[in-house]
């Protein structure tokens, strides 16, 4: 049954106010709000680089990497409504509504998962931000080189700094100020990839469309390599939204209603998805023919062009766009997480302040040690982390709930139906610790490799299966 107050309970004491649930007159983003939270995730630096990884990674065909990519697409599209109905319905943010499958203490568990993946996701994009701050000055100043510390100049540390200190200032002014970025910031993207494609189909000579359907492809390719790296692609991919299909309560819970945020769904992950595909697809074919190298971060094929305007534009576009993902993908979930630790005591901007300094931290490591890993291994093995926590969350949400959920219950931690007995439900953690160990294997493992591309879906189906049978 849905109740109308939470904050005061005989045990609970009043909830932080980043986990509260949001007032009718709160929830105010419509459609296109949603829309623009999938524009800026797809369109970050590390989005694309990830896409033009996975082109060279699998050597597939153009089109069969094009159709992995809307493939994946549809799928988070689809799961996203799943997870995110509960929240457009009680106005609650994912660390409470974890607290229905996991019990009021054992939601921090999940939460603290979700917040570390958040904080290394949120580090790595401020570092592929700050790359978009150094292309711009120096495209304004002509320097270059210089001593490095930790594989970064003194222009790539200045840079680093800016972009983390401007993420501070948008999140202190609130989510208004979140989504008003937002929708500034999406579609300017796309006009200047649009432009970068143009510089690359002119130097290529009108070679650029043929070459995108071969240049990646190894030779020794076969039907059953096509379809290996279809899969591949897809479970990739499925992996990056991982994160965010877990904890899109955190956003649906300001849409207006249930409408807005499945239309802005289906606007804004296919559409999306598709046009940035495409234009990763031949901007990073065109710099393969023009450079004779496989460049994956759009900044570098910027300065190849050593176009002083484009230089600039691309900059403050791409720094934009990064900013605008690492708001809704990685700050806010974090921020959440870290504040239901002690919903008491942390806020919404003490948890934001340790955010930004643990991502102070994982921006500098990912050059000198994360990235080591690759792109690919790093997606899925985070991937595969959170995956149980999201087959958990549906199975008992949707059919061991039938989607009615007690609103004061979720809020009281000394008792009620989420309390079980001791705070946490042994069942789900047990779900999750079986399944986490297997999806995680999958990708490291060499005799599971196999089913690496499976990592995510092994992982969510394997918890949700697990925690039926136990609860059941």
């Amino acid at each position: 049954m849905e109740t109308t107050t939470a904050g005061n309970h005989s045990g609970g004491g009043m909830q932080g106010d980043a986990l509260r649930p949001v007032t009718p007159q709160e929830k105010t983003w419509g459609s296109f709000a949603i829309f623009n939270i999938w524009a800026n995730d797809i369109q970050s630096l590390f989005g694309y680089s990830l896409v033009a990884s996975l082109f060279i990674s699998y050597g597939v065909s153009g089109w069969t990497a094009f159709a992995a990519l809307i493939v994946a697409g549809l799928m988070v599209m689809f799961l996203v409504n799943l997870s995110g109905a509960a929240g457009e319905k009680y106005g609650i943010p994912y660390p409470v509504f974890a607290r229905a499958s996991m019990g009021t203490s054992g939601a921090k568990l999940p939460s603290v998962l979700r917040a570390i993946v958040a904080v290394f996701w949120y580090g790595v994009q401020v570092y592929f931000a700050s790359t978009a701050v150094a292309l711009l000055i120096r495209s304004l100043t002509g320097a270059s080189g210089g001593a490095e510390f930790l594989g970064l100049t003194g222009i790539d540390w200045l840079s680093f700094v800016i972009v983390w200190g401007f993420h501070i200032v948008i999140f202190w002014r609130g989510m208004n100020w979140v989504e008003t970025f937002l929708n500034i910031a999406g579609p300017f993207v796309y006009l200047v990839m649009i432009g970068l494609l143009a510089v690359l189909w002119v130097k290529a000579d009108g070679q650029l469309l043929s070459q995108a359907q071969t240049i990646f492809v190894n030779e020794d390719s076969t039907w059953g390599t096509e379809f290996t790296g279809f899969v591949a692609i897809i479970g990739t991919m499925v992996a990056y939204f991982a994160a965010v299909m877990i904890n899109f309560s955190d956003f649906s819970r300001y849409a207006r209603d249930k409408s807005a945020m499945v239309q802005g769904n289906l606007a804004g992950l296919p559409f999306n998805m598709i046009l940035f595909s495409a234009l990763a697809l031949l901007t990073t074919a065109g710099a393969a023919v023009v450079y004779g190298e496989e460049i994956i971060n759009p900044t570098e094929i910027v300065a190849r062009t050593d176009s002083v305007l484009l230089g600039v534009i691309a900059a403050i576009t791409f720094f934009a766009a990064t900013v605008g993902i690492n708001l809704v993908a990685n700050f806010i979930p974090a921020v959440n997480g870290i504040a239901n630790l002690s919903p008491k005591t942390i806020s919404f901007r003490k948890a934001g302040l340790i955010t930004s300094a643990f991502a102070l931290v994982i921006g500098g490591l990912w050059t000198a040690f994360i990235s080591q890993f690759g792109i690919g291994g790093f997606v899925n093995t985070l991937g595969a982390t959170l995956a149980p926590l999201y087959g958990i969350l549906i199975v008992d949400y949707y059919i061991l709930r039938k989607q009615e959920l007690n609103r004061d219950d979720l809020y009281n931690m000394d008792g009620g139906t989420y309390h079980y007995g001791n705070g946490w439900n042994e069942h789900a953690l047990v779900a999750f610790a079986i399944a986490a160990v297997f999806s995680v294997a999958t990708v490291w493992v060499p005799v599971l490799s196999q089913l690496s591309g499976y990592a995510w879906i092994i992982g969510s189906l394997l918890g949700g299966f697990i925690y039926y049978l136990r609860s059941k």
